[in-house]
């Protein structure tokens, strides 16, 4: 029998089957995270969390520094682009300095103290490129773009969106997904850089990828559950079955992540006393369309391509090539 208990669900998205996601979302971004981490299964959080060491940055840089680091070239290795395609992501290290790192987590703090419930276990902000003009030098970043060009194997790529990313102290686990659900664009040529801007040991809730480009496979057809968290359990029960091999390991500072839309990955619960704070920005290859049907899971997308309709070039003006 269908759960329909979901709070952060319209009637409108809860009709149907549990896994009939046809209809597009009703509500804000902000209400889309709060829906969507519902969807994991998460253990309690500990009755004491766990105090990390401080951590010192050294001097921060200026504003120009800061634009000048994220517009130098990034030495990518041909191993790493072999990882990447093998993999589904490869994690790199040093692509934001420490002082970086530590200018671009007070910024986005402060962004979402603004803007977000502190309330919130699982905090989100998209569009601040548009507004601030030390996060756009993050967002959109030549040594950045020309990253995900390469891993694509693409001339050009242009944004998706920006996402601050905060897992308050307690915050539970982010769902098993893969990203070509989510985005509602008619390609496979879709990156996510993440960017976790303070050191993220494992306690802390670090992305973890699934290993293998093809792991997506193994879980294509389970249903999909708007309702609970039954797709998560199941997507757990059928990589541990088949044996697939699961990175959870922790970020050093300056290290991101850069992952496929096809590659299947999840996110822990944050068991210390700080916040997971990241940036997540996604890129597309250049000249890709929007879907012809986009889905609930798909969120708001029209607030990142405004005035672009389903079957259409995905060029608005929130869709700049980067890099």
């Amino acid at each position: 029998m269908r759960d329909s208990s979901n709070p952060h669900l319209s009637k409108a998205t809860a009709a149907g089957r549990s896994d009939d996601v046809r209809m597009g979302w009703d509500r804000g971004n902000d209400q889309w995270w709060n829906w969507y981490m519902s969807l994991a299964e998460s253990p309690s959080p500990p009755a004491e969390f766990v105090e990390l060491p401080r951590w010192d940055p050294g001097p921060l840089p200026s504003d120009a520094q800061v634009c000048a680091e994220l517009a130098s070239p990034y030495p990518l290795s041909e191993d790493a682009v072999t990882v990447f395609a093998f993999e589904g992501y490869v994690k790199l290290p040093h692509v934001l300095s420490p002082g970086v790192a530590a200018r671009l987590r007070d910024r986005l703090r402060e962004l979402l103290a603004r803007a977000v419930s502190q309330d919130v276990g699982f905090q989100s902000l998209e569009l601040m490129w548009l507004e601030d003009p030390l996060v756009r030098q993050a967002v959109l970043s030549p040594r950045i773009g020309q990253i995900c060009a390469q891993l694509l194997s693409v001339p050009r790529v242009r944004l998706y969106h920006d996402n601050a990313l905060s897992k308050q102290p307690g915050a539970g686990r982010t769902p098993w997904h893969y990203d070509d659900h989510h985005f509602p664009l008619a390609t496979t040529a879709v990156v996510t850089a993440w960017a976790p801007l303070q050191p993220t040991p494992r306690e802390m809730g670090p992305l973890a990828f699934a290993r293998g480009m093809d792991a997506w496979r193994l879980v294509a057809d389970v249903p999909f559950d708007k309702h609970g968290t039954s797709f998560d359990r199941r997507v757990s029960e059928v990589f541990r079955d088949a044996g697939v091999a699961v990175d959870d390991g922790p970020f050093a500072l300056g290290e991101v992540s850069f992952h496929h839309s096809l590659s299947v990955h999840t996110a822990g619960a944050n068991r210390t006393t700080t916040a997971r704070v990241a940036l997540a920005n996604t890129y597309f290859a250049d000249g890709a369309h929007v879907v012809d049907e986009p889905t609930m899971v798909s969120g708001d997308w029209q607030c990142f391509m405004p005035g672009v309709r389903p079957g259409q070039l995905a060029t608005s003006s929130r869709n700049p090539i980067v890099g």
